[in-house]
């Protein structure tokens, strides 16, 4: 397939009248000029698709669900939003529900239509557990690390655990060691714990100042620290309800480098205002905002990345900016070198961003 393009970005540039030569789903070919017989020509910027390491349903259904077909309708609900590659994030469930949800997933990681498995949970704060279920929250221990990986095959990569709770520092390590990426969340760390956590290992914050500790200034806690660490990734639910905007202006300004927008969705993303469920608790979306039935706390979000994307131009940032933290750092953060960018050998997920109408579609993916 030959692309014709007006403009793209590529390998972090904006470069004019350009054409690809995709070939099995890897751009084989990059060249100036025009193409003479394209088989597609794209009006808008060509931009690498959306990385989201973090979200854990859309379209009525969750990564959790029990029919592969309904898994199948979350990752299609995504892809059409200009996701093309996602993490299947699994909240906190009984040990033996939750293997049983890693088992259901390995067939969907095996075949490259998820990046792989984020268990936020069960080893969390009961303090900022959120909407999870605390009565079902565990202490983090190595032996049980062991079982869920040999269930995972290889295909858990990443855990968000609280660094606080007993046994979490041996967890980190041990994590590490067999390659997991270990992320922050959910969590009352202090700086000194935080601190500890990230010299073992720890490499990203999960939604950052979302069930953490406040980003304000003079106080020394686990957000004080990350914020100026080289090597923390922060994740950020961009959707105008989660951070307000003088706290992520502050966030993308210090870490333009290591920002990674996520989703967090849950099952109502791409679908409509109703009743719903995250695990076992009721959930109410309203204007595309999900609480809990419980106590109206924030429960999750409705956000796809098309959506934070513009949400993120909206706010006066470059093109680069946002690309970088929709798809180029969360490609990083998984060690994925050929997503994120465009570029000769790398996977054709490819977007098309037009800016006048504010959207952007899918032009060609890696299936």
């Amino acid at each position: 397939m030959r692309i014709q393009c007006n403009s793209a970005f590529i390998d972090g540039s904006l470069t004019n009248e350009v054409w690809f030569d995709i070939h099995e789903g890897r751009i084989a070919e990059i060249a100036p000029g025009f193409c003479a017989e394209p088989d597609i020509t794209i009006p808008g910027i060509v931009i690498p698709g959306f990385v989201d390491i973090h979200c854990h349903g859309g379209g009525g259904y969750y990564f959790s669900s029990e029919s592969s077909e309904a898994i199948e309708k979350v990752i299609a609900t995504h892809r059409s939003h200009g996701t093309t590659g996602v993490m299947a994030s699994l909240v906190t469930e009984p040990l033996s529900a939750l293997k049983a949800q890693i088992s259901r997933l390995n067939e969907f990681a095996a075949r490259d239509q998820i990046l792989g498995i984020h268990l936020e949970g069960p080893y969390l704060a009961p303090s900022r557990a959120g909407a999870h279920d605390v009565s079902l929250l565990r202490t983090p221990l190595v032996a049980e690390f062991q079982e869920l990986l040999a269930v995972g095959n290889g295909h858990i990569k990443m855990v968000t655990l609280a660094p606080e709770i007993a046994g979490a520092m041996a967890a980190i390590e041990y994590l590490v060691s067999q390659g997991v990426i270990v992320a922050l969340g959910h969590t009352e760390a202090n700086s000194q714990i935080a601190i500890q956590a990230l010299a073992a290992g720890a490499s990203v914050i999960t939604h950052f100042n979302n069930a953490t500790p406040k980003l304000e200034p003079g106080v020394d806690n686990l957000s004080s620290v990350v914020i100026d660490d080289p090597d923390t990734f922060l994740e950020l639910i961009m959707d105008g309800h989660h951070v307000s905007e003088p706290l992520m202006r502050q966030v993308i300004e210090s870490a333009p480098e290591r920002l990674v927008l996520i989703t967090d969705a849950m099952c109502a993303a791409g679908g409509v205002d109703g009743q719903y469920k995250i695990g076992q608790l009721p959930v109410t979306v309203t204007d595309g905002v999900a609480r809990l039935n419980a106590n109206q706390a924030l429960a999750g979000r409705t956000l796809t990345m098309d959506r934070a994307f513009l949400n993120f131009l909206d706010m006066g940032y470059s093109l680069d900016a946002a690309i970088a933290a929709t798809s180029t750092n969360a490609a990083k953060v998984l060690g994925e070198g050929d997503r994120g960018v465009i570029k000769i050998g790398g996977r054709a997920d490819l977007l098309c961003y037009e800016a006048g109408l504010g959207k952007v579609t899918t032009i060609a993916t890696n299936e």
